[in-house]
């Protein structure tokens, strides 16, 4: 029987807002202070938050699932001073399921989400997710869960989040720290990029027919300046050499594989992204 041609995969990338915060957080001590500038300026930066949905012939993948609706405002999911802190701005049209939606994509259709890590602007609407195998790494799931326990109502891991998704029942799939290049589907893995921005970051390498390779690296890196050379870790940190080691891998890999790396929250490299409202990569 002759080879039957699959069906070439697309990757959409879909725009879920505009986040806001010091740049001390992005990049640490960007601007210290000396003695000639004794109160150097901190910077407030607003930066795009994006998933990517990849429609292939394995099923849908999805990576990364942006903030929650129902984040901000007095009712809001986000504590008062996380709302004050990193503050975000999403119009209807870039919630998660209206994207999809317009893709003609429900959230039952998703056969894989992929969770980066679990921080409030790329784990906020896992609950939608409940026939998908969510895909986290394992010290990640770890450290939300003791902060749900603890009820801690500030932060980066977000209370009525996880509740949501203990709620929900999710499936989920855990990659321990020795797993790494996990195949997921032909031409996508699971890279482990192990403890750094969080306790426990996953990127994802996609070899698209055309468009060649890709990784998504999410906060692993956030900018192109993060990356440099020289890199600049964040302010937002849980394992400095751990971060180092993750940026230095990123950049072995997509040397050996000629592969562009897509950063978490670069909004110069966001503009020049062809946005799931314009078309999709092949």
């Amino acid at each position: 029987m002759a080879n039957v041609i699959k069906p070439n995969p697309r990757l959409y990338v879909m725009d879920n807002g505009r986040m806001q915060m010091d740049k001390n957080w992005m990049i640490a001590m960007h601007n210290p202070a000396t003695s000639e500038n004794p109160n150097a300026p901190a910077a407030f930066v607003e930066f795009p938050v994006y998933t990517v949905l990849i429609d292939h012939p394995e099923g849908k993948i999805l990576f990364d699932t942006a903030c929650n609706p129902e984040s901000m405002g007095a009712e809001g999911r986000w504590g008062k001073a996380t709302q004050s802190m990193f503050p975000i701005n999403m119009g209807e049209e870039c919630y998660l399921h209206n994207r999809l939606e317009e893709l003609n994509v429900r959230p039952q259709d998703i056969k894989y989400v992929v969770a980066s890590h679990l921080h409030l602007d790329h784990a906020g609407c896992l609950e939608l997710f409940t026939n998908a195998t969510i895909i986290v790494h394992e010290d990640e799931l770890s450290g939300a869960l003791q902060t749900y326990a603890r009820n801690e109502k500030e932060g980066a891991y977000i209370w009525a989040d996880i509740d949501a998704w203990i709620k929900n029942n999710l499936q989920w799939k855990t990659i321990k720290r020795n797993e790494d290049q996990i195949h997921l589907a032909d031409g996508i893995s699971i890279l482990n990029f192990g403890s750094g921005h969080a306790w426990g970051m996953l990127g994802l390498q996609v070899n698209m027919p055309e468009t060649g390779g890709i990784i998504l690296a999410s906060d692993a890196i956030y900018t192109a300046e993060s990356f440099g050379p020289p890199v600049k870790p964040p302010g937002i940190i849980y394992d400095s050499l751990g971060y180092l080691n993750a940026v230095e891998k990123i950049r072995r890999l997509a040397n050996q594989t000629n592969s562009q790396v897509w950063f978490g929250h670069d909004a110069n490299q966001f503009k020049t992204f062809r946005k799931s409202t314009e078309g999709y990569y092949e």
